[in-house]
């Protein structure tokens, strides 16, 4: 794998982030030109800007950390996202709806994954794996691809797990190519993002990516 740097997402979602904080995660990215910058919302028009002349991605989030808000909040969430320079939306999905048996979750999709593309933005979706079952997953993964998602996402990282070997597995057993999957949520270790990527992650979204970056390079030599 000669292009590891290009799976990783570096994250940082903490309620305590700092402006420093954010500018350490912009310099570390442009140096190692990861894939993006997943930040919170409020800091989309500083990272988009910075990120103006990178081939580099800013990312952010609708609907965080829970995705109780109604469809219309995140319609504008994402709206505002995009107008500030997101190229890239992870949106959570309505466990609530999900979990009542509801066919809400796809038709707030799919009214998203339009903004989006209509836009030419990428949407992930956020379905919080450590709350489903393998039946619940498959289930789940099948709703954003037929919504219009064009990945599906692990986790948000506020739930009692996060990404896992055999759901990503599961996941790409279930769908097409051409929808991916980001694994997200407790990935601190190039082994475990190096198992993650064999079972079929297309990203990897952590706070730890200059870590891992540095710990591949270490095993190339």
């Amino acid at each position: 794998m000669n292009n590891f740097n290009r799976f990783l997402e570096s994250t940082l979602l903490k309620p305590t982030m700092k402006l420093e904080e954010v500018a350490i995660l912009i310099k570390e990215a442009i140096e190692f030109q990861f894939v993006g910058v997943c930040v919170p919302p409020f800091w989309v028009k500083k990272v988009s800007r910075d990120l103006e002349q990178e081939d580099i991605q800013t990312v952010t989030v609708i609907g965080f950390p829970f995705g109780f808000e109604d469809t219309a909040s995140k319609v504008a969430q994402t709206q505002e996202a995009i107008k500030n320079g997101a190229d890239e939306l992870d949106l959570v999905w309505s466990q609530t709806a999900y979990h009542s048996g509801m066919n809400w979750p796809k038709i707030e999709i799919a009214q998203i994954a339009k903004l989006c593309h209509d836009e030419g933005r990428i949407l992930k979706v956020i379905i919080e794996t450590a709350y489903l079952d393998q039946a619940q997953i498959k289930e789940a993964c099948l709703i954003c691809q037929d919504a219009g998602a064009d990945f599906v996402k692990t986790s948000t990282g506020y739930a009692p797990t996060g990404a896992k070997v055999e759901d990503i597995q599961l996941m790409r057993e279930t769908l097409s190519s051409n929808t991916g999957i980001k694994a997200s949520g407790g990935i601190k270790t190039l082994d475990f993002a190096l198992e993650l990527i064999q079972a079929g992650a297309d990203r990897i979204g952590t706070s730890s990516a200059k870590a891992l970056f540095e710990a591949w390079k270490a095993s190339q030599t």
